[in-house]
């Protein structure tokens, strides 16, 4: 076995009585830990004030009496106030980083009995913060017995180590999975496995999380799910504040998020508080991050880290203390390459990245949505709606198979069971009102090529001629080039992965020389 060593603080009225013989027959806390056959104790450091040097001595006296293997070792830590709290816990935090701790030869054990209520306290946050690598130690007197010795117990703050505390934290973090995922049974073991760690992550840390994943996978809804589990366990007590980055255009852009002073620009009449100053003290969802601007990135990563900005028009910063959760559908290591997003915003923001899959990769999870869409369809508008047994395996059938795409993923999901839900005839989806949804979704997955927006473009000879290769690549251009601000924006995300190994570029020339290969500018594209 390992050498086993206490610390603790003397006690000068518990430790202090000096009436021998009597004194053997009272209970002392620092002298009756040595004194179990079961706890032999190697080493003890005997915490005391300099005033209490000769206490000390008297009872290591005792203490080498009785158990003559333990060494005492009196370590003087003197006190202005030994109730301040602050200094109390600066004194031990200097003792614990400067004592020689070999917990691989040696074991320890706090004893927390003695000194003051603010010494013991201290004492219990330094272990718990593994400052003092050991266990806590409790005496206290044996009930109705004068035996000098009394009684011990050893906590371990490792709280696994307990089972009934551990089956209590096991269940606890089930039901925060579950919370997460709106009480839905999901089965996808994969998508099941992030929840529950997101769970620990939104229960154990206040650092920004980010969500990525296609539109419609669920971002937002999660964003919602996690504010209001920090908020069940106290974490935040302010709002929910949710921004849709991709509708902060132009000027608007910081007044939106920063505020502004009246007058700072025309038509500022009031002072705007703005939406991060809305958030203090809650939390601040940022959807489609991938949308901001650099200038409106360098700011919010300030924000982010000093909890402090300066609102459009003002001369002096104001605070804001907010967690954060950005979302975005776009590839951000993909747009700081393009130049599009701050790799120092990025940076702050992946601490926790978490990628929400698609509907059409949890088919397993249709199941378990569709009753759950049910359910929302009843809450919102107070009639409640089900399936007749045929209709809802032909409806599973159809969803779960290769031909359903979902390319809105869950919103389309929702719309589905609300139209359904809808046009049925008596509270009850029959299977005629499933074969039109599934004509109806059919219709809208797998639409013609001329779908793809090209024919209001160019000329039916100029289609006629286009291989599908080339066709799907050019509506994918033009539709880069619409969600784009400028050409050169555009070209920077369509050429983003040949850009690190050219010594120079001209992506809006590139690009313009490609639309004129079919006839087509920016202009063109954008219906300007």
């Amino acid at each position: 076995m390992k050498p086993l060593v206490v610390i603790g603080f003397l006690g000068s009225t518990l430790d202090g009585s000096k009436f021998a013989p009597s004194r053997w027959m009272k209970w002392r806390p620092t002298v009756g830990l040595t004194m179990h056959p079961d706890l032999r104790v190697d080493r003890l450091v005997l915490l005391h004030r300099s005033v209490h040097s000769p206490l000390a001595a008297y009872v290591a006296g005792d203490i080498a009496a009785v158990s003559p293997e333990t060494r005492v070792e009196p370590h003087v830590l003197d006190f202005s106030d030994p109730w301040d709290f602050e200094e109390v816990y600066g004194r031990l935090l200097d003792f614990a980083r400067a004592y020689p701790f070999d917990p691989e030869t040696e074991d320890y054990l706090i004893h927390i009995t003695t000194g003051t209520h603010v010494g013991q306290i201290c004492l219990f946050l330094l272990t718990e913060a593994r400052y003092l690598p050991g266990r806590l130690l409790q005496t206290q007197p044996k009930s109705g017995s004068a035996e000098a010795a009394g009684l011990y117990s050893i906590i371990d703050l490792d709280l696994s180590r307990y089972d009934s505390i551990a089956s209590r934290f096991a269940v606890q973090a089930a039901e925060g999975s579950s919370f997460l995922k709106s009480g839905i049974e999901t089965r996808n073991p994969a998508f099941n496995r992030m929840i529950d760690e997101i769970e620990r992550v939104a229960t154990r840390s206040r650092a920004p999380m980010l969500l990525m994943g296609p539109t419609g996978a669920g971002k937002s809804q999660l964003a919602r799910r996690i504010y209001d589990l920090k908020r069940l366990k106290h974490q935040v007590k302010g709002p929910f504040v949710e921004v849709n980055c991709a509708t902060l255009k132009g000027d608007g852009a910081m007044s939106a998020l920063f505020g502004h002073r009246k007058g700072a620009f025309t038509g500022a009449v009031a002072d705007r508080p703005g939406l991060l100053r809305s958030a203090d003290g809650g939390m601040l969802f940022l959807d489609e991050i991938g949308e901001l601007g650099l200038d409106e990135q360098a700011m919010i990563l300030r924000a982010i880290e000093d909890k402090r900005f300066l609102p459009v028009g003002a001369d002096r910063e104001v605070t804001s203390d907010f967690l954060v959760i950005a979302g975005t559908n776009r590839d951000l290591a993909a747009a700081v390459t393009a130049g599009q997003f701050r790799d120092d915003l990025l940076a702050r923001l992946n601490l926790w990245t978490f990628t929400l899959p698609g509907l059409a990769t949890r088919r397993e999870d249709i199941a378990p949505n569709l009753d759950y869409e049910l359910d929302r369809f009843a809450a919102r508008e107070g009639t409640r709606v089900t399936f007749n047994k045929e209709a809802r395996l032909r409806f599973l059938a159809f969803a779960t198979g290769a031909d359903a795409a979902w390319p809105g993923n869950f919103r389309d999901l929702a719309a589905s069971v609300t139209r359904m839900a809808t046009l049925c005839p008596a509270g009850r989806i029959d299977l005629a009102t499933v074969t039109a949804e599934i004509d109806r979704l059919t219709r809208l997955w797998h639409r013609g090529p001329a779908d793809d927006g090209l024919a209001a473009l160019l000329p039916p000879e100029t289609l006629a001629a286009l291989d599908p290769f080339d066709r799907v690549q050019l509506a994918h251009v033009i539709a880069t080039c619409r969600t784009s601000r400028s050409l050169s924006d555009a070209g920077r995300t369509l050429f983003a992965a040949s850009l690190a190994h050219r010594t120079s570029s001209n992506d809006a020339d590139r690009l313009s020389k490609y639309l004129t290969r079919f006839g087509l500018s920016w202009k063109k594209v954008r219906g300007e």
